[in-house]
This record gives C-alpha cells, structure tokens and sequence, in this order.
C-alpha cells in the first residue's frame, strides 16, 4: 500500500489507480515523471506534485519487487526443503 506521508497533493483517485498498475507501468510512468523534472520549466507547485507522485510510483514498484522477491525465497526454501526429504526417504 502507498504510504500517505509523502504524497499529501495525491487524491484517493491517483493513489488508487497507482495501487493498481503493474510494475512496468509504475516503472514506465516514473521515467516520464522524471524526463519531465528533469527538462524543467515547471512552476514549483507543478514540481512538487511531480515529485510526489514520482515517490509514490517509486513505493509502489518497490513493494512489487520485494513482494516477487519474497514468493522467490518462499519458493526456493520449499525447494530445499523437498530436496533435503526427498534424500531422507528410504527406498521401498
């Protein structure tokens, strides 16, 4: 979930519809925040909401990616562990 601390211009809309994307297009959309602070000639309001919602995009593929790292673990445990058994049995 998006922390809320940082993303007080964001409405319950945008934070909601970030929830929802996948990690390239979370990815994909903070490339286009970042172009566009890069180039500049923003107004500072225009800068900061950018900013904003570039760190809630940020948040939001993070927790994707620890997630699928977490499933990963979670997989290769239950690997090693049926590998270990799978030793111990005997042969009947």
């Amino acid at each position: 979930m998006t922390d809320t601390k940082a993303t007080n211009h964001l409405t319950p809309e945008q934070i909601k519809e970030i929830e929802s994307l996948t990690y390239e297009q979370a990815r994909d959309q903070l490339v286009e925040v970042v172009q566009k602070l890069e180039a500049g000639g923003l107004e500072l309001n225009q800068a900061v909401q950018q900013w904003e919602l570039g760190e809630a995009l940020s948040r939001h593929a993070q927790s994707l990616l620890d997630d699928v790292a977490r499933k990963l673990n979670e997989v290769q445990e239950s690997q090693a562990q049926f590998q270990a058994n799978a030793g111990t049995q005997g042969n009947e």
